[in-house]
């Protein structure tokens, strides 16, 4: 499982850094840069719950800059390959306690956290790709997995 949730966290930051690339290329508007800093903040949340490490020093919706946004991807990937190569197989079964932005507390176990922060990650991409389609770009990169798993 290790194996399996590496490949998808590589594929995330290969998806974001498309989309980033879009973003830089296209007239981004304010509300898709918003959504990318969406999209890596609650990735920081999400790790700082794994982890159980301090909350993340980011808002749930921050105020970023696409020049800020390339090397939020990348470190977070690095933090979250980094937590994934300490796992044990048993550790996917483990079970996460968080609090929500809301004050409500939930359990989840860290093999759904972790699907979620990357289906999480490809819902906003897909935001974020209509909205610089709203923009007036006409042509979007192609961030489907099974094409990223083709060229490995």
């Amino acid at each position: 499982m290790k194996a399996y949730f590496t490949q998808l966290f590589n594929y995330d930051r290969y998806a974001n850094h498309l989309i980033l690339d879009a973003l830089i290329s296209a007239n981004s508007t304010p509300k898709a840069v918003q959504t990318m800093g969406h999209l890596l903040a609650a990735q920081q949340i999400w790790f700082s719950r794994c982890t159980g490490g301090p909350p993340a020093g980011m808002a749930l919706w921050p105020d970023i800059t696409v020049d800020s946004i390339g090397e939020i991807i990348d470190n977070n990937h690095t933090a979250w390959v980094a937590y994934l190569d300490t796992l044990m197989p048993a550790d996917f079964e483990r079970i996460i306690y968080y609090k929500t932005f809301q004050g409500t507390d939930f359990e989840s176990k860290l093999v759904d956290v972790l699907s979620h922060v990357i289906n999480h990650g490809t819902h906003h991409r897909g935001q974020i790709g209509a909205l610089i389609k709203l923009a007036g770009t006409e042509t979007l990169p192609s961030t489907d997995y099974i094409l990223y798993v083709r060229n490995l």
